[in-house]
């Protein structure tokens, strides 16, 4: 897989667009029956986080999280229809875990230590994502729907990070060393 830039970039982001409903449907049930785990944690988990702490974001990154898997679609092929190997994606989960949690309202964590946490968490996710011009993109789309109303600001960090997140594991799929054996 190579970094989506330029020309390549906007004609996948085009055809996420121009997608319709129907050709949609189907793609995000391929997707549902093909790679489970991840579908469940980019399209209800991480999307259920979000919504702890702002509802439109969460919708925003379910829309995003879609457009993300057209334009891998449009880039790279079909959706791989082997499933990303269990113990790759259990062990990216534990990687994150404490990080995660800091993310959840209602945890009993320290203003200062939650920001730094966020924080380690995104240095950590970004670091080595694949699609470094997309992700830009993404988070710019974020940044802008955050500020359309105040309310949505809080959630904006937790939004991208996850985005983040979601970019690196779409991106997975398309690599042949975390595939199921």
């Amino acid at each position: 897989m190579h970094p989506l830039i330029d020309n390549e970039l906007y004609q996948a982001i085009s055809y996420a667009k121009s997608i319709d409903e129907h050709t949609g449907r189907e793609m995000l049930q391929q997707f549902q029956q093909t790679q489970p785990a991840l579908a469940q944690t980019l399209l209800e988990i991480f999307p259920s986080i979000i919504a702890s702490q702002e509802q439109n974001m969460a919708y925003l990154f379910m829309d995003l999280c879609f457009d993300v898997l057209c334009i891998f679609q449009k880039a790279f092929g079909p959706l791989p229809s082997s499933p990303l190997d269990p113990n790759w994606l259990a062990n990216q989960s534990m990687l994150l875990e404490t990080e995660l949690h800091s993310l959840l309202n209602g945890q009993n964590v320290d203003p200062k230590i939650k920001a730094q946490l966020q924080k380690r968490m995104q240095a950590r996710v970004e670091g080595d994502n694949p699609q470094p011009a997309l992700l830009k993109i993404l988070l710019e789309t974020i940044d802008d729907f955050a500020a359309e109303s105040p309310a949505r600001v809080p959630a904006t960090q937790l939004t991208q990070t996850l985005m983040t997140l979601a970019v690196r594991l779409i991106a997975q799929m398309y690599m042949p060393s975390v595939k199921a054996h």
